[in-house]
Formats: structure tokens, C-alpha cells, sequence
């Protein structure tokens, strides 16, 4: 079931609601460049086992409403506090990949964890996804440079190199036409604002006020975000399990996806 929640009075966001009867529910904030689709092999498993499932997609990407403002990590955590007040959401687990795992750290601190149980992280990037001062951990700024002057020159083909390194396990031609038409469904203008984000937005402070029991799945051989990151945020959060993914790179819900699943419920259930 797809609905649109407004979140301000000219932006709505789209949520795809499965198994809105399930025990548990669990809300996923997709990574960059994607959409929720990307959490399809667990929307295709999860439901089964009596899960409510429920993905966001963030302002300017998916079926979500394409502003030309609003790609701070506040703002994108605020998207989410209105899906989560609209839906009524109380004790849930909130789930995010990548810079959806970013935007899921900054409502954990932003919001006090508002309505959330459990936290559930894959390749956060966070606490920053670009190597600064003191900070010699994550991706250089030139690549980002790169990534963000291929969007306003070329989009098709750097979220086509993007692609590349995404996934660790061979992935067929049919599957890589599929993730970049995902990519292309958002807009130009908020794939490149999220990507300036990259460079000026941290999350150090953030962790350190997370309370809940947290799960970080992180694989060993990401070359979006490094692996390190994913030990940084172990350290960081205090109630916190880091579970390496031996053969995944960016998408260990993709590379390792019965894996995933099964820890993600074991996590859950625990």
C-alpha cells in the first residue's frame, strides 16, 4: 500500500506501507542515489514472517516530491518525523542505509529517538563520509567532487560507474539497467545537493546520544563507505553490535541477502 505524507505545505513524500497488520514494524530510509525499491528483497521476505515494513523515500528521489531545497540532514530528519507522526508510529525499529543511515543518526539525536525501539545501520555514512582534518577515514573530497560535477554533465553514466562499486557479488546486466533506473527516477538538482551534504555534514556528536540497542552491518569490502567507519560507529554507540559481512561490499542487503535478513530479524527479536 503507497501513500504520500505531506511534510511541508508543498513537499509530500511517498510511503510504501506492506503488512500494515505485522508484529513489528520496521521503517528503512534508503541510501543514495536509490529509492525504497532497494530494500525489495526484504520487502519480498520480511512481510512473510509477520513484519510491517514501511519505506520512506526521501524528498527528491523515488515516487517522493523533487523540491529544489531541503537536503540537510535535518531537514531530511524531519521528512521522517512526519511520516512517523502521520503513521503513528510507536516502538519501531528504524533502518537505514548508507546516507539514509546518516539521516536515521541525525533523528535519533535531533528527535530523542522519538517512537524508535532499535536502531538498524548498513553502511552509515557516518560519522562523515569524507576525509577531514583529524579525520583520515572515509572518501577523499575529490571523489565526491567528481561524483557531484558528473550529475550536472552526465548523470546516466556516473550513476552507471556508481553501480560499479556498489555491489561486491556479480550482479547481471538486466539487475545494473535496474539500479540505475532507480537512480535516474530522482531529480538532477537533489542528487548532486545530497552529495555537497557529504562534504559539509557530521555526525560525532550525533552517535554519542544514542541510547537504544543498535545493529551495525557493515561489508568488509565497501569501497563507497569504508568498513573503518562502521568500527568508528561501534565505538560510538554504547549498546551498539557491529557484524562484519565477509562477502559483501556497499549492498550487503543485496550481496548477503538471506544473511541480512536473518540477523536483521534475529536482531529484532532478541
Amino acid at each position: 500500500m503507497g501513500y504520500y505524507v505531506k511534510v511541508e505545505p508543498n513537499v509530500k513524500i511517498y510511503v510504501e506501507d506492506l503488512n500494515p497488520q505485522g508484529d513489528k514494524t520496521i521503517v528503512f530510509l534508503h541510501g543514495w542515489p536509490g529509492s525504497h525499491k532497494l530494500f525489495e528483497y526484504q520487502f519480498d521476505e520480511l512481510p512473510k514472517r509477520g513484519y510491517r515494513c514501511i519505506g520512506i523515500d526521501q524528498r527528491g528521489f523515488g515516487e517522493s516530491d523533487k523540491p529544489w531545497e531541503g537536503y540537510d540532514y535535518n531537514r531530511l530528519a524531519d521528512d521522517v518525523r512526519c511520516v512517523v507522526e502521520a503513521l503513528k508510529l510507536q516502538n519501531f525499529i528504524l533502518a537505514g542505509h548508507s546516507t539514509g543511515g546518516a539521516i536515521a543518526i541525525r533523528y535519533m539525536a535531533r528527535h530523542k529517538g522519538y517512537g524508535v525501539c532499535k536502531l538498524a545501520l548498513f553502511a552509515a555514512a557516518a560519522p562523515r563520509l569524507t576525509k577531514g582534518p583529524n579525520f583520515p577515514y572515509g572518501l577523499d573530497k575529490e571523489v565526491v567532487i567528481k561524483i557531484i560535477k558528473g550529475t550536472y554533465s552526465d548523470r546516466p553514466k556516473m550513476l552507471s560507474d556508481f553501480g560499479d562499486i556498489f555491489f561486491f557479488q556479480n550482479i547481471t546486466e538486466p539487475f545494473s539497467d535496474w539500479f540505475l533506473q532507480l537512480g535516474l527516477q530522482a531529480a538532477g538538482w537533489s542528487t548532486a545537493a545530497i552529495a555537497n551534504t557529504w562534504l559539509r555534514e557530521e555526525l560525532f556528536h550525533d552517535l554519542e546520544t544514542i541510547k537504544v540497542p543498535t545493529l551495525i552491518i557493515h561489508g568488509i569490502h565497501d569501497k563507497v563507505v569504508p568498513f573503518e567507519l562502521g568500527e568508528i560507529q561501534k565505538r560510538c554507540i554504547k549498546k551498539s553490535k557491529l557484524i562484519p559481512f565477509k562477502y559483501s561490499g556497499h549492498a550487503s542487503f543485496y550481496d548477503q541477502k538471506d544473511k541480512f535478513n536473518e540477523e536483521l530479524m534475529k536482531f529484532i527479536e532478541e
